[in-house]
């Protein structure tokens, strides 16, 4: 199954968030479950569910070197990962009658979960494909009426680096093609444009 690696797992080895692979296998822990206890209860053919350890990902622009006789190039093992994230519950909690209490004040619930870093990826948005050179792409070019972001047109289009490697998958207005850059997407490029000069300017022996 194609998946998408949604939490940086090694920088330096280019797994990162958004990274594509194949995934090949889900590798349990064989320990995980008694089934000593449960034998005398269920069917002898019975397959028991193990706690799962890592999966087994497929990444061709991994920079990992695997010199390992037993595991194949490219295969990377892919684990379980903790992670911690809030959720504001003040829209479900009763509402109080307390004249102290703040109205707008949040009530945070911190939740931690365990699982894999990974999400299938038959489709990916265009935000996740920022960055990616994608050899066949099929896009859809029919945006909602309301979309002004000229990169919801520019990042599908440019993540092939020929024009037979990309399908538009249906009709669209042509319209999409002329949206111009927000006022904020052209401030942000005339400072990254000044930036550059200004670097430039500063460390000329590396220009």
């Amino acid at each position: 199954m194609p998946v998408i690696i949604t939490q940086n797992i090694a920088i330096e080895l280019g797994l990162i968030n958004g990274m594509n692979g194949i995934f090949r296998q889900l590798v349990y822990d064989l320990d995980s479950v008694s089934t000593d206890s449960l034998s005398k209860t269920f069917p002898v053919n019975t397959q028991y569910v193990h706690k799962p350890i890592y999966a087994l990902v497929e990444i061709s622009k991994s920079k990992i070197e695997c010199n390992l006789k037993n595991l194949q190039p490219k295969l990377i093992p892919i684990p379980i990962m903790e992670q911690t994230f809030q959720v504001d519950i003040s829209d479900i909690l009763p509402k109080t009658s307390n004249k102290k209490s703040k109205p707008n004040r949040k009530a945070m619930l911190s939740i931690k979960r365990r699982a894999l870093p990974l999400v299938p990826a038959y489709s990916i948005t265009t935000h996740k494909s920022q960055g990616q050179t994608l050899n066949k792409v099929v896009i859809d070019l029919k945006l909602p009426k309301d979309t002004d972001d000229i990169a919801a047109v520019y990042v599908p289009l440019s993540r092939v680096k020929r024009l037979s490697d990309l399908i538009i998958l249906r009709h669209f207005d042509y319209k999409v093609l002329l949206i111009k850059p927000s006022k904020s997407q052209v401030a942000e490029m005339q400072r990254l444009d000044k930036l550059y000069i200004e670097t430039q300017m500063r460390f000329s022996e590396w220009f």
